[in-house]
């Protein structure tokens, strides 16, 4: 088995359990892991345009349209479009938006701190090197 393969095929299963396991707490408060990703997104900064979470997210706005529109239907971000260009949408988080971070942090709090327990791992390195490879693999893809 070619190494590339073995990577490809650790990842896709860890993250595969990993999102299951995410998903299971997300269930309580009627959120999708895609709508989470979304909020997580705009946790760490507001006001963004759709294109501008696509690329942080690697979404194209015909998958991002309807997570979005969903979120505004249940009051947790608006949609304005842009002034100067109709075409550009901006993302907002409403209140109740904000006000769910913390409730979803609580959410994931026992998670989070199984995880630490079971594994001699460091978190905070492992997610360096995915950055890391998540770069590379991004200047390979932009290569071909």
């Amino acid at each position: 088995m070619l190494p590339i393969h073995q990577l490809s095929l650790s990842l896709y299963s860890s993250s595969r359990l990993l999102i299951q396991l995410i998903q299971s707490s997300l269930n309580e408060l009627n959120l999708t892991y895609p709508q989470f990703l979304v909020l997580s997104v705009l946790w760490e900064e507001d006001g963004l345009k759709v294109n501008e979470i696509g690329k942080r997210l690697f979404l194209d706005s015909g998958t991002l349209t309807p997570l979005l529109k969903k979120l505004e239907a249940m009051n947790y971000v608006k949609r304005q479009r842009g002034e100067a260009d109709e075409r550009t949408v901006h993302v907002e988080l409403t209140y109740p938006g904000k006000s769910l971070q913390s409730k979803v942090l609580e959410a994931l709090k026992p998670l989070n701190e199984k995880f630490i327990q079971g594994t001699e791992l460091n978190l905070t390195d492992i997610n360096y090197s995915l950055l890391n490879m998540l770069e590379s693999i991004q200047k390979l893809k932009n290569s071909n």
